[in-house]
């Protein structure tokens, strides 16, 4: 039986600075995952965040990559280093992706 893990990948709709996120960057973020594992999800309703940072409060308007696959190390790993590439493309000091286990049925 194979063992499936889902991760969670938020991704912010402006940059620090105000500017707006170019659309196709999130159709691109969106492409690389589903291209690798062969299918993603994307949330397009707005996800309002608050954070806060040295002392001040930010909002995100985010929107959401959702992707299952089998849970293996090698994919684990191509999700972190996804996570690095578009952290720093987006100009951003965090973001967030969580994982857990799923059953498919």
């Amino acid at each position: 039986m194979t063992k499936w893990r889902r991760f969670e990948i938020l991704l912010t709709l402006q940059f620090n600075d105000g500017r707006a996120v170019p659309q196709e960057w999130l159709v691109d973020a969106l492409d690389e995952v589903a291209d690798h594992f062969g299918a993603a999800s994307f949330e397009t309703q707005t996800i309002e965040g608050r954070w806060r940072h040295g002392g001040m409060i930010y909002r995100d308007n985010l929107v959401r990559i959702t992707v299952d696959f089998p849970d293996t190390a090698k994919n684990r790993t191509w999700m972190k280093k996804f996570k690095a590439r578009w952290k720093a493309r987006l100009e951003q000091l965090e973001l967030w992706m969580v994982s857990y286990r799923i059953e498919v049925e």
